[in-house]
């Protein structure tokens, strides 16, 4: 056990949101290997989970291999039920302490970190930018244009979480659409929606969040559309002809037909603050500004007040 009491620090379970979280520990603490091998370790799982790998031993042996009870700057891990029809429990992230500015912190894996910071049970915490806006962003006329805009558009009556930095894991909601929809020397751009009237495909859970980009008013005239079952969101697009989605090169729009247009967000892993939790607390908040000066290739490099 840590002689100082652990900053606790929520972050997510698995998935790239995690790997990003993971590399700034290490860029900022003496942790280099031990993330490595966390994130070599849950990629090994995932594999296993979508069935391109098989493994020696049954989950719970593999659990307790990976697992170290004894020492809390060892990872632990836990299981979690994958969603899929058929699929076994699958290894996720449960917890590891690492220094970071002196300070022992503690990466306490949530399925949810956003809300575990909103129902303040940690000070800190990592989760996606988009669920800020899916949850407490005001919706207004005019959109977003990047994430260093969010904290002005957060009620402070709804919410003590603000957004301090990004971790630069960037992918893009991007406006796509098939080339005849465009006339001729138009831009696929915000202002090219903004006169638009028809549907625009986007996957039903980004319904607010795009609205909160775009702003209401470009949305005058615009309805709504969603992909069908299990069909691929740029495959819907491409049938429907304008839609909004997440790419970070395109190539997979592109193989439907479709062109890119502008980059309206950043879907980045931001690091948050529960200023109500966090107030007066001196290792949160060196904590807090040890992990946001490693910013560099974020769409948010400082925090707002």
């Amino acid at each position: 056990m840590t002689e100082t009491e652990a900053i606790r620090v929520a972050v997510p379970r698995k998935g790239r949101p995690l790997e990003a979280v993971l590399e700034r520990a290490a860029g900022v603490a003496d942790a280099a290997a031990v993330a490595d091998d966390v994130i070599s370790t849950l990629r090994h799982e995932k594999a296993v989970t979508k069935g391109r790998a098989r493994p020696d031993a049954d989950v719970y042996e593999r659990l307790a291999a990976y697992s170290d009870l004894d020492d809390d700057y060892e990872p632990e891990y836990t299981l979690l039920r994958d969603d899929r029809p058929g699929m076994p429990r699958r290894i996720v992230f449960d917890s590891l302490t690492v220094d970071i500015a002196g300070v022992p912190v503690q990466f306490v894996g949530r399925e949810e970190p956003f809300r575990a910071l909103r129902t303040h049970e940690f000070a800190l915490g990592f989760d996606s930018a988009d669920l800020v806006l899916e949850e407490v962003v005001d919706l207004e006329p005019e959109g977003l244009d990047s994430i260093a805009d969010v904290n002005a558009r957060i009620d402070p009556m709804n919410t003590d979480v603000r957004v301090v930095s990004g971790l630069g894991d960037t992918v893009y909601h991007t406006l796509m659409a098939r080339p005849e929809v465009l006339p001729p020397g138009s831009d696929l751009d915000r202002e090219f929606v903004a006169g638009y009237e028809g549907d625009l495909c986007i996957s039903p859970r980004y319904e607010r969040l795009v609205e909160a980009v775009l702003g209401t008013r470009p949305l005058d005239g615009v309805s709504f559309a969603y992909p069908d079952g299990d069909r691929e969101e740029e495959a819907a697009i491409a049938d429907i002809g304008l839609g909004v989605y997440l790419t970070m090169t395109g190539s997979t729009a592109r193989e439907h037909g479709l062109i890119l247009g502008e980059h309206l967000f950043p879907s980045e892993t931001v690091l948050m603050e529960n200023a109500a939790e966090a107030d007066g607390l001196d290792d949160a908040t060196r904590v807090r500004d040890a992990l946001a000066a490693a910013a560099d290739e974020t769409e948010i490099a400082v925090r707002s007040a």
